[in-house]
């Protein structure tokens, strides 16, 4: 569903944000990208979503290459940015209306589908109140709706669960473990790693522009919590050959 290959960003100061880092997030896949601050996840996301151009490399979204057909590739993903900084003079309805008519989800599909998540989120009685009014984790429930009202095949997350109460954070978790379960993927970083531990079949440790670690849940942690194994490997210096998927 999502192949990033060989993918490299430098900076127009010539740093390096990103250096030659490949990874396969499967359909079917939660998939935690982990990381210090700094050490290239959301320059990656941004990549991957098209909004960052990048100078080596391909990323494929459902075999479909982002830089040659970015349109395309964007009919079939949802982007979860880190602050949801949304229109603040629509409503919710008015902006879940604005998010359908782009990616042309039938009126009867968008009304079903904005009720059952607003009513999952407990969004329903502020639908019709204006963004301004939201808070940060109102807006973060009204941006996460609106990634899941188009039924996109992957759905990239930059902290997702940032200003979420913990019955909301549940509610997530539970709507992205169905979402794969039907046949999505998920590709998310987050710095909460007891979440990702518990919830994500698939890991990537980046440290310094660099994978440091990649593979299977079990595999990267090998009998230690993801915790321990995500501080001993930012802690050393040198690289590690990524694991195999």
């Amino acid at each position: 569903m999502l192949q990033i290959k060989n993918f490299t960003k430098i900076y127009s100061n010539g740093k390096i944000a990103v250096d030659n880092i490949s990874l396969n997030v499967e359909s079917g896949d939660i998939f935690a990208f982990i990381g210090p601050n700094g050490a290239g996840k959301t320059t990656t996301i941004k990549s991957v979503v098209g909004i960052n151009d990048f100078d080596k490399g391909e990323i494929l979204i459902d075999g479909i290459d982002i830089v040659k057909k970015p349109v395309d590739c964007k009919k079939i993903i949802a982007y979860i940015p880190d602050n949801p900084d949304i229109y603040d003079t629509l409503t919710g309805v008015q902006y879940l209306e604005l998010v359908a008519d782009i990616f042309r989800v039938s009126k009867e599909e968008r009304n079903r589908l904005a009720l059952e998540y607003a009513k999952l989120l407990g969004l329903e009685k502020d639908l019709n109140s204006p963004i301004s009014t939201y808070s940060h984790g109102m807006k973060q429930k009204l941006v996460l709706i609106s990634a899941f009202i188009h039924k996109p095949k992957l759905v990239v997350m930059d902290e997702p669960f940032v200003g979420l109460d913990p019955k909301a954070s549940f509610t997530v978790k539970e709507i992205m473990k169905k979402f794969v379960k039907d046949g999505g993927a998920i590709f998310f970083s987050t710095h909460v790693l007891e979440v990702a531990e518990k919830l994500c079949n698939k890991v990537a440790i980046i440290k310094d522009g660099k994978i440091i670690a990649c593979g299977t849940m079990e595999e990267v942690k090998k009998d230690k919590s993801l915790e321990k194994v995500f501080l001993e490997s930012v802690d050393n210096e040198q690289p590690k050959d990524s694991i195999k998927e």
